[in-house]
């Protein structure tokens, strides 16, 4: 069994706790106790029914005592850390390093389904987020302690600012305080520059979805998008790939003539 399985079936175990998260956390339940059980019938689930992944595929998606069906938000998010852990590990090596970023994509996951879910990135993530970050950055991250606090205070600030004009601007509100703080979290662990590119790529991953979803009238203008989710997006692009995405900017500038 090659690290990279071990990898893969450690992310997908995770991921199946970061289910429970989703689904708990916007309702503000323990993610502790009570053990996993079915929402609709309310069992307990058999271990030999919580494999990640495989469970789902075998009971067709439904509980096996009320037959129920089951969200297909549960295999989605474990197969999403389980790849999550696999690139972040095969970018970063077995290191610390890579453990620290793999922890980030599995809360930047469970800010995704909050936010689609219930229109909610929990403070239970970004506020211990943040600190965990700066500790990090501070004994293990290679970005230091003052980039990663350059990170909490630009991006936060920035996506703060622009809720604070868009009522005068837009005249309505822009930007939540989940975002805020969510952006304040991944600048902690990557540090300012690295979260500037992650809003511009959240930001113009938002413009074209909904732009899109308006063009083919699925939403109306006035409707709100979740931004949380493209902010995540954005976030694990410019952490994997900010350093080429740089060099490929600066060499447009560097254009002679």
């Amino acid at each position: 069994m090659t690290p990279y399985i071990i990898v893969l079936l450690f992310g997908a175990v995770i991921g199946s706790f970061l289910s429970v998260c989703i689904y708990r956390l916007p309702r503000e339940e323990s993610v502790a106790w009570p053990g996993s059980h079915c929402p609709s019938c309310r069992q307990a689930i058999a271990f030999y029914d919580n494999i990640p992944v495989v469970s789902y595929l075998i009971l067709q998606g439904r509980c096996r005592v009320c037959r129920a069906p089951i969200s297909i938000q549960y295999p989605l998010v474990e197969a999403a850390n389980a790849i999550g852990y696999v690139v972040v590990f095969g970018m970063f090596g077995f290191t610390a390093v890579a453990c620290v970023y793999a922890a980030l994509v599995s809360a930047l996951i469970v800010v995704t389904g909050t936010d689609l879910s219930h229109t909610i990135i929990p403070d239970a993530v970004t506020l211990p987020g943040i600190v965990v970050g700066l500790l990090c950055a501070a004994l293990i991250l290679p970005i230091g302690i003052v980039d990663s606090v350059l990170g909490v205070l630009v991006a936060g600030g920035i996506l703060w600012f622009l809720a604070w004009i868009s009522p005068y601007v837009f005249g309505k509100e822009g930007m939540g305080g989940g975002d805020i703080k969510l952006m304040a979290m991944v600048g902690a662990f990557i540090g300012w520059q690295p979260a500037l590119l992650a809003i511009m790529i959240g930001s113009l991953l938002g413009s074209m979805v909904g732009g899109g979803l308006i063009a083919v009238r699925v939403m109306r203008r006035e409707q709100y998008i979740p931004f949380g989710p493209f902010l995540a997006v954005g976030s694990i692009l410019a952490l994997l790939f900010h350093q080429p995405l740089f060099e490929w900017y600066w060499s447009l500038i560097d254009l002679p003539g």
